[in-house]
């Protein structure tokens, strides 16, 4: 049995958005710093180790712009999703 988006988004799994393109945080993720919700996720590594992530952050835009230039160079993957921010769950 296959899983429609809609239900997936209904289940809270992801959310889908223009053109396909899939949301991967969700209201649910909230911000390290504040807890408003998180638009930005930062895998970081250990300083010793070039790839092995050890760990998440989620900020808000406003929070994850603030420690961006910090972050990012420790960060193994950095996941920026605020162009979904003022956004309909159906645009």
């Amino acid at each position: 049995m296959s899983t429609t988006p809609a239900v997936m988004a209904i289940r809270g799994k992801r959310q889908l958005g223009e053109a396909g393109k899939v949301r991967i945080l969700n209201a649910q993720h909230r911000c390290d710093r504040c807890g408003a919700q998180a638009y930005i996720r930062a895998t970081l590594r250990t300083p010793s180790s070039t790839s092995a992530a050890v760990g998440q952050l989620y900020f808000c835009n406003h929070h994850g712009r603030e420690h961006e230039a910090a972050l990012r160079p420790q960060s193994t993957h950095w996941l920026d999703e605020s162009r979904w921010i003022n956004r309909k769950p159906t645009d």
